[in-house]
């Protein structure tokens, strides 16, 4: 019982002094290629998705969270992050063409 409170003492304590948890200390950061992974998977495009069909699947997918749809904040939210982050990934189009 007196490491069981020794436990729960340290956590608090943890909690108070770094600002979270133990086991949150744990978690690895995500890295760059997994935020672009996720980003795909949320708006459902390839690896070698271009331009037009990452912003229509942004279009497609804004349609059915967008908050005044039925949708949250939070989901919009997501959505164009994930937008704005594939689009971050592209190379950028050579001098003197449109993008």
């Amino acid at each position: 019982m007196k490491y069981l409170l020794i436990i729960v003492a340290l956590c608090v304590f943890c909690r108070w002094a770094i600002g979270k948890w133990p086991w949150e200390l744990l978690r690895s950061t995500p890295t760059r290629s997994q935020a672009v992974f996720r980003a795909r998977k949320l708006l459902g495009v390839e690896a070698g998705a271009g331009r037009e069909e990452i912003i229509t699947a942004h279009r497609r997918l804004t349609t059915l969270v967008h908050p005044d749809k039925g949708g949250s904040n939070t989901a919009m939210q997501e959505a164009n992050a994930a937008r704005d982050l594939l689009l971050d990934e592209l190379p950028d189009p050579p001098e003197g063409t449109l993008p």
